[in-house]
């Protein structure tokens, strides 16, 4: 025996010179080589990556765009070979309810209330697909309105309104819009139940709808081991999809054999950090969980600064008054894989063509018969920590990475390439470079991989890194400002308003001197999806403002209720209902308050004015300093100190209870 190790060292070329340090010098020459190699087939099926726009209010501002920069935005998320190409667009089926960063109006504010133009979901659909006929629609609630729960809190009391609510918005998606929803989902975030789900299910499939995927739960895992337990939920569900795996995937859920998304994730701050978090859950959702959708959320920060999470998006628009936006790397790590891909591509198994790289980082190939895109990653722990969770740490260092080319793209001569370098400390990042091609010897090439950077190796040459003129400069919110609210289209909402609770929709009035108005339209406290504020009420202009003048009409319709001008208000999202700030209140019974919260705990001051139900009257506002003054049709009724003063914050107006009351002739004088 020992004879026979001599002769093989003899005829070895390694420098071995005993038999252990042929076995690990055999080990070592294998190491860094990666198959790429579909002889033994291919693996899941690819499905797309896309955006969410919603949970809620993330596209608010959006659609205030002036051209030509609105329609550039949208070109970047997606038009097809030009930016984030995206192939999936996810859009809340608003509940009148804050889900996030706002309220999103329902099609249905009551059981005989039906109307499909309310919001800007509807406009949005379309925009994608007017720019890629392609892309797939998905549709998910994240709370519902008051009436579907029956007082009870709960979507389920009754499954049989509730799934027919769900199929009047696909309905209404389809007839008005022209959109059909390749996917649904059922309660954001929130506890499934598996006989709606069922029923769900059965009506979509007499209903027209037996193409469209439901997709469950849109929350945690619990919902696969239900499954293997139960038939007809089996056969219910088409997608199992998770919010924030952390690139793993449980025993359970792939025994279902189910096709697994990660159909909420990212929700990180889109810097060079956000773009490589990015980066590396679009790989390492599918090597290390069989994920073959990924998407983002959310699709595009377009909501204030000073709303939760903010700049959440795969790029930034929050500016409409004065047209800037912002390209964020997400945008060019999301082209990485879009631009050269599509839905109905395979991703090849794990260890032929994806897998974790010897020294950091991950690789997947994507593969439709013919054509081939490998997508490579070396995102530090350092520099690539997503928000939620975050992702174990790695340890990525400089490699060099040699390719295989087997079976079918074995005879491949060379390679397309696209690079990205993440950079730090001031330095300007490279984002989606086209690179020379890459020849392939015998199926054979080499990387030289440095930390933090993407690579797209594609027999495509599809790819393009659209560009624009640089958008106008950045400024703050403007004062003066003013809007009567007469140009706009009827059910939309007024430019730079933020719902924060309840809903405000334009609407006509019922005087024919003030023709539009914004009308508070919610009627009912909703199935929540967060702590929601009983009290209805819209943000607008800058957080940062501290002394302000401003005045708005109003007119109450119902009795019981009230309305409310504000200022130097915080605490929006969830957390809308610990608000403080300035609130000028004035109820139907002709009483004025003056409070510091907006739960109306804390009152500075109270007082009769001469107002009455069903008569239009202006409310001003001033507070300078530690002095709020108040006047009702421009007499004073109060000037008083503040003793909690907040410092600063946004300007509101909102009504007291979930009750119709409108607003006309909104007018910021000054603000500083």
């Amino acid at each position: 025996m020992l004879l026979i190790v001599k002769i093989n060292v003899m005829f070895s070329y390694s420098r071995c010179i005993i038999f252990s340090l042929l076995l690990l010098c055999l080990t070592q020459s294998s190491l860094g080589v990666y198959h790429i190699d579909d002889s033994q087939g291919a693996g899941r099926r690819f499905d797309g990556i896309g955006g969410l726009s919603g949970g809620g209010a993330t596209s608010r501002l959006l659609v205030n765009y002036q051209e030509p920069e609105r329609s550039y935005i949208l070109d970047y998320l997606f038009l097809p070979q030009f930016g984030a190409s995206l192939h999936i667009l996810k859009v809340e089926i608003g509940g009148d309810a804050q889900s996030t960063d706002g309220t999103e109006s329902s099609h249905m504010h009551s059981p005989d209330d039906e109307n499909y133009q309310r919001g800007y979901e509807w406009w949005l659909m379309k925009e994608a697909k007017k720019r890629n006929p392609s892309i797939k629609l998905y549709g998910l609630p994240w709370a519902f309105p008051g009436w579907i729960g029956n007082d009870k809190g709960s979507p389920y009391s009754n499954i049989t309104m509730t799934a027919n609510y769900i199929l009047k918005w696909m309905n209404g998606a389809q007839k008005y819009h022209g959109l059909f929803i390749d996917y649904i989902g059922i309660w954001n975030e929130r506890m499934y139940d598996k006989d709606y789900i069922k029923l769900l299910r059965k009506m979509l499939n007499e209903n027209g709808f037996e193409k469209t995927m439901l997709v469950a739960s849109d929350n945690k895992w619990d919902i696969s081991t239900d499954i293997l337990l139960d038939a007809d939920l089996a056969k219910a569900v088409d997608i199992i999809g998770i919010h924030y795996p952390g690139t793993k995937t449980t025993e359970d859920t792939l025994k279902t054999g189910k096709t697994i998304w990660s159909s909420e994730d990212y929700s990180t701050f889109n810097d060079e950090v956000g773009g490589g978090c990015w980066a590396r859950i679009l790989n390492q959702n599918y090597v290390n969980g069989n994920m073959t959708s990924t998407i983002s959320w959310n699709l595009i920060a377009s909501y204030y600064n000073a709303l939760p999470y903010t700049r959440n998006g795969l790029m930034t628009a929050n500016e409409p008054w004065s047209g800037h936006y912002d390209v964020d790397t997400p945008i060019w790590i999301s082209a990485h894989t879009t631009q050269f891909t599509q839905p109905g591509w395979y991703y090849l198994k794990y260890g032929s063509g994806a897998g974790h790289l010897d020294k950091g980082g991950s690789y997947v190939t994507i593969v439709n018969g013919t054509q081939l895109t490998m997508i490579v990653e070396t995102m530090s722990h350092d520099h690539s920590i997503c928000i939620r969770p975050k992702l174990p740490a790695y340890n990525v260092t400089k490699q060099e990475a040699n390719f295989q080319l087997k079976g079918t793209f074995a005879s491949i001569k060379s390679l397309n390439v696209w690079h990205s370098q993440f950079k730090y400390g001031g330095e300007q990042s490279e984002m989606f470079i086209q690179m020379q091609p890459i020849k392939v010897v015998n199926g054979a090439f080499t990387l030289s991989l440095n930390v933090d950077e993407v690579y797209t190796l594609t027999t495509s040459a599809t790819g393009k890194k659209g560009q624009y003129p640089a958008p106008p400069s950045s400024s703050p919110f403007p004062a003066p400002y003013s809007d009567n609210f007469n140009d706009y289209d009827e059910f939309s909402e007024g430019n730079n308003f933020a719902d924060q609770s309840g809903v405000f929709e334009i609407r006509q009035s019922n005087n024919a001197d003030h023709g539009l108005v914004m009308r508070q339209v919610a009627t009912s406290y909703p199935v929540v999806w967060c702590h929601d504020s009983p009290s209805p009420i819209s943000f607008i202009g800058n957080s940062s403002w501290k002394d302000v003048s401003v005045s708005v009409e109003a007119f109450l319709e119902e009795d019981n209720t009230g309305v409310m001008l504000a200022a130097r208000v915080t605490n929006g999202g969830c957390a809308v209902h610990k608000a403080s700030g300035v609130f000028f209140w004035i109820l139907s019974n002709s009483t004025y308050l003056l409070t510091a919260k907006l739960d109306k705990f804390l009152v500075y001051s109270q007082g009769t004015v001469d107002v009455s139900k069903d008569k239009w009257f202006t409310m001003g506002l001033v507070v300078k300093g530690r002095q709020a003054t108040g006047s009702v049709n421009g007499k004073q009724v109060f000037s008083h100190k503040l003793y909690e003063e907040p410092k600063n914050g946004f300007l509101a107006i909102g009504t007291l209870t979930f009750a119709p009351a409108m607003f006309d002739n909104f007018n910021i004088t000054s603000a500083a």
